[in-house]
């Protein structure tokens, strides 16, 4: 994990880090806020029955714990992020006529290749056109679009489960001192624009 700035600096983290060893410290930092933030979501999924755990939000936890300061970690790209890969799927299914249509992974048709192609394609594009990009995004898109998570009730808890691992990865970032922003990244240049 990258910890710079003064404030960053003098993290519990980077004590840590600075007594015991980087790599060490940050594979046990990973592994122990991993447990907790899916750990939660595997919890929540069983006490409900829904499906609060799915394969992109561990990319999302990985970047939250790992790269806490980095453009792809603010909760706010986070949020975006993984709402416009939510809703590309759902147009992309739409247009290739497969809203009602159950998963294909196996003997994939021509229009389950559109439709993952183009969910895909859209997640990237307009992450990058409203600067929100959040690359695990592209994953909830693709589970979307191969229709693995279509249900309105499904889609609800997808977004669901992005707040909670967002508050999650905020308390635990300000209890251990690590810097993170509480909706968006720190300010980026005009050139960037």
């Amino acid at each position: 994990m990258n910890l710079p700035g003064s404030a960053a600096e003098s993290s519990r983290l980077a004590i840590w880090q600075r007594r015991f060893g980087k790599t060490r410290v940050q594979g046990a930092y990973l592994l122990v806020t991993s447990i907790i933030s899916f750990g939660t979501l595997a919890l929540i999924a069983v006490l409900l029955q829904q499906p609060f755990v799915f394969p992109s939000l561990g990319a999302s936890v990985f970047v939250f714990y790992f790269s806490a300061q980095s453009v792809q970690a603010a909760p706010r790209n986070v949020f975006f992020g993984q709402l416009i890969g939510l809703l590309a799927g759902v147009f992309a299914l739409a247009i290739f006529g497969l809203l009602d249509v159950g998963p294909d992974l196996t003997g994939v048709s021509w229009a389950r290749a559109g439709a993952l192609t183009l969910a895909l394609c859209l997640t990237l594009s307009v992450m990058v056109w409203l600067r929100v990009p959040h690359a695990p995004a592209g994953a909830t898109t693709l589970i979307v679009a191969a229709g693995l998570m279509t249900s309105p009730q499904q889609l609800v808890v997808l977004l669901l489960a992005v707040l909670v691992i967002i508050g999650q990865a905020i308390v635990i970032s300000r209890v251990v001192g690590v810097p993170i922003p509480l909706w968006a990244p720190a300010a980026t240049s005009r050139a960037s624009r």
